[in-house]
């Protein structure tokens, strides 16, 4: 299994020297992958999660790929219907190209409908923007001359049936984020049965989970996956990679933007899961 990292690009503490602090930290713990998250209007609804400044993470990647040498790099998850397909297709591919060969790139439809609204995107109608911006990544890296990056990576993010259905249409690993093991199990279920249903293979596994070390255990059942004390995060990566994830990205921002002032608090977590890898 690889093991990645989500790392915060936005609020107060964000700004060039930290993130290239978080680049090396990542790289230098040994994981595999760092990510990078997708707003591109701070509207309030986005605010109250991930405030400002936000850094672009096309253009933020691409900066981390010249200060880093072997980690991949990825959005969790770019927002596909923000952009225009072609335009996304061309920043993937350069960034493809600039990192060599490093890119995963992360999707999803979005939930911020102030955003959206900012944005001048139709929400009702993202879940379909989403599926055109795929079909024309697919095609237009068909185009090697032009393009020049082949097929990259896809991960199709997300938590909903949709989303499970879109990874199993389109052969592609399905990233869901943020929940507890019960949940996971139950939606495991679900994939393999909406893939029977399709009759098509079951898609790869990336999830991306919580990382909260505590001193005590946590008894409670809604308890999200990679939060509690150390056995137990070590537990739910080793649930995780049995269920049949090939990759595994730990999230270790908890809401408080404040938390982006302090970084080393994250990097301490990380050091702990890292040294003790299987």
């Amino acid at each position: 299994m690889q093991i990645g990292v989500n790392v915060p690009n936005f609020g107060p503490g964000t700004n060039p020297d930290n993130l290239a602090r978080w680049a090396k930290t990542v790289e230098g713990l040994g994981f595999d992958l760092l990510m990078v998250s997708d707003h591109v209007a701070i509207t309030p609804d986005v605010a109250r999660q991930y405030p400002a400044p936000f850094y672009e993470p096309v253009t933020t990647l691409a900066w981390l790929a010249g200060i880093t040498s072997r980690v991949k790099l990825g959005t969790t998850v770019l927002i596909a219907p923000y952009r225009h397909p072609l335009l996304v297709a061309r920043m993937a591919a350069n960034l493809q190209q600039l990192s060599r060969g490093r890119l995963i790139l992360g999707v999803g439809v979005g939930w911020a409908k102030e955003e959206f609204e900012a944005l001048g995107v139709p929400f009702s109608k993202r879940g379909a923007l989403t599926d055109e911006v795929l079909d024309t990544l697919r095609t237009a890296w068909e185009n090697d001359a032009d393009y020049g990056s082949g097929q990259i990576p896809i991960w199709i993010g997300g938590n909903s049936d949709a989303a499970i259905r879109r990874a199993v249409r389109r052969g592609m690993p399905w990233h869901p984020l943020r929940f507890t093991m019960p949940w996971f199990h139950e939606a495991l279920e679900r994939l393999k049965g909406i893939s029977a249903e399709l009759g098509r293979p079951v898609p790869d596994l990336a999830p991306r989970i919580y990382l909260r070390i505590t001193e005590k255990p946590i008894d409670d059942p809604d308890r999200r996956a990679g939060e509690g004390t150390l056995e137990q995060v070590l537990e739910d990566i080793e649930a995780l990679r049995l269920a049949g994830a090939d990759t595994l990205l730990l999230d270790p921002y908890h809401g408080d933007p404040e938390e982006t002032l302090r970084p080393e608090v994250a990097w301490q977590a990380l050091a702990t899961v890292a040294a003790h890898r299987p």
